[in-house]
């Protein structure tokens, strides 16, 4: 098995992700929740996170669905300190550009070379993202963002376009089947309009 580092913005982009790669067999999963971005939900989201990742061992044994959470065991999930501040700085003079362009990628960047600092520091062999599940986020911007950071860090970029093969449809499916709570918008508080 191989130890990946998959950051992860959400619960809800998490899902079909999550499945899809458990699937492949060859993976060891720890979910990043590294996102300075997400302002007024982040609590919120990192909660709906860990129904499929830390909390899976209890609710696998007390809930009436714990077949169906039961699928995500074994997931791990880390989340390194951050700040508003990280994201806010990174952005500065960027806060009237709309969602989808340069500040985007700048966001891509912060989170993605968080997250392969993260892997290259604690042994994964490779690190990736779920950001690319989301028919709002360009697949082709981030793989390109991580191929550059994992050349710089030293780590494999597990390069996906995870919407493909109805990934996204997959996720609200299981968002659904579960409960889990699908947010509005990205999360970025300069999108909460």
């Amino acid at each position: 098995m191989r130890k990946l580092l998959l950051h992860t913005c959400c619960g809800p982009c998490g899902t079909s992700v999550f499945e899809r790669l458990l699937g492949e067999g060859e993976w060891e999963i720890t979910s990043f929740y590294y996102n300075p971005n997400i302002m007024g939900e982040w609590e919120k989201r990192l909660g709906e996170l860990e129904k499929l990742t830390i909390n899976n061992e209890q609710r696998t044994t007390i809930e009436e669905n714990a077949k169906a959470f039961s699928r995500f065991k074994g997931i791990k999930l880390v989340v390194p300190e951050q700040e508003e501040g990280e994201f806010v700085d990174e952005v500065r003079g960027m806060e009237e550009l709309s969602e989808g362009g340069a500040r985007c990628e700048v966001c891509f960047r912060l989170r993605l070379a968080k997250t392969a600092e993260w892997a290259k520091e604690n042994g994964y062999d490779v690190f990736g993202t779920t950001l690319t599940v989301s028919p709002h986020k360009n697949a082709e911007v981030i793989n390109r963002i991580g191929r550059e950071l994992a050349e710089e860090a030293g780590v494999e970029f597990l390069e996906r376009d995870f919407k493909k093969g109805d990934g996204y449809k997959r996720s609200i499916e299981i968002c659904r089947e579960l409960g889990i709570y699908r947010q509005r918008y990205c999360g970025c508080r300069l999108n909460d309009k």
